[in-house]
């Protein structure tokens, strides 16, 4: 350790930009990390909120939202059975919505229109404003992002292609669903939308989109067996059945898997070439009696030090470079992701310094003495 030490203080230069390549391969880890968790949470946020650890959803759905339309009358008959301890009904869909009071600008924006039951653990809670009242049924709740575009407690949102008009009563945060803006509203408003045509229900008392469950060992199996038509998923299943997070999210990981391999390799050949720059000093260290062992302890003790001071400056690069983002731009770092990037990358870079350290078992001392620099 010491002489590992005494070393990269000597060379300085060297040390510094190798930890400098090092430090930039982190850099594009977590940037690229940080865009990936910010696109899937923009998919699916509005579903990882949801306090939920069972799901009902149309048989054969395959646990997508958009292929899914249960009875919302299993809500209230399920509720103290099957080690349910609640359930609340949600219904999604997409509309176009005009702030009433800038209508004159004619600016549009497209939105999740989503229905929840008001005072269940499956509505979102507020920064601002107050909560679903289930006596006014045309209240609703809406993410903040809109606020940028000039909504307000108060205001009134026509929603285009329909006579529907909503009073904004609260904010949300961090609620999206399909990378839109969540607008979050009484179910029975949200049905009123959904199923204006004659039919369109098919048939169904109650219409929702799914059914959420909360509990503790609940019988997932018996659920389906007992009711009609329907499959339970967990709160996992539910979110990768989002319309493209599973997609997105295995593009991502792809080119972060790439991204490790490459960096494993770019290290590994980094460090060979320095320790064959350095074969006559530790032929000299051989000569002397020092064991390959200590060499190898040596240089992996550098790599260790020099990666991790390296990763953390990448860190600290990282979120610098998130406060000049646009707002708008998609970008999630979250803390635990980062932790296991860093580690991973840690583990790569000593592996690659492990494999390099490997030549120098294959060093002659008296070779190596010998040879002309």
């Amino acid at each position: 350790m010491f002489l590992a030490i005494k070393e990269m203080k000597h060379s300085k230069t060297r040390f510094a930009m190798i930890g400098t390549i090092i430090m930039l391969i982190a850099w594009l880890v977590f940037i690229l990390s940080g865009l990936g968790n910010g696109l899937s949470t923009l998919a699916a946020a509005t579903m990882k909120n949801i306090d939920g650890d069972l799901f009902i959803y149309e048989e054969g759905s395959e646990g997508t939202m958009m292929k899914t339309k249960v009875s919302g009358a299993i809500s209230e008959d399920i509720e103290g059975k099957y080690g349910v301890k609640e359930a609340a009904k949600f219904g999604q869909s997409t509309i176009i919505i005009q702030n009433e009071a800038t209508s004159n600008t004619k600016e549009k924006h497209d939105v999740a229109f989503i229905g929840v039951d008001p005072g269940k653990f499956i509505e979102p809670k507020v920064v601002e404003g107050k909560q679903l009242d289930p006596n006014d049924p045309f209240g609703v709740l809406i993410d903040e992002s809109l606020q940028k575009k000039g909504y307000e407690i108060g205001d009134t949102i026509v929603v285009t292609s329909s006579d529907i008009k909503l009073n904004i009563v609260g904010f949300t945060t961090g609620e999206t669903f399909n990378h839109l803006p969540t607008v979050f509203v009484d179910v029975s408003t949200w049905q009123s939308y959904a199923f204006a045509a004659p039919g369109s229900n098919n048939g169904l008392e109650d219409p929702v989109t799914m059914i959420a469950l909360q509990g503790t060992s609940m019988e997932a199996d018996q659920i389906a067996n007992d009711y009609d038509l329907i499959e339970t998923f967990t709160k996992s299943e539910a979110v990768m059945g989002m319309p493209g997070y599973k997609e997105e999210s295995a593009t991502i990981y792809m080119m972060l898997a790439f991204l490790f391999a490459i960096s494993a390799v770019i290290i590994a050949v980094f460090f060979y070439v320095f320790i064959l720059q350095k074969t006559q000093q530790f032929g000299v260290m051989k000569a002397i009696g020092a064991s390959n062992r200590f060499i190898k302890n040596s240089i992996v003790t550098q790599v260790f030090v020099l990666s991790l001071v390296s990763i953390i400056a990448g860190i600290g690069l990282t979120y610098l470079t998130a406060l000049v983002f646009p707002e708008d731009m998609p970008f999630n770092l979250d803390f635990n992701m980062v932790l296991i990037y860093g580690v991973v990358l840690l583990i790569v870079s000593v592996l690659g310094s492990v494999i390099s350290a490997r030549q120098v078992t294959k060093i002659d001392p008296l070779t190596a003495i010998g040879r002309v620099e």
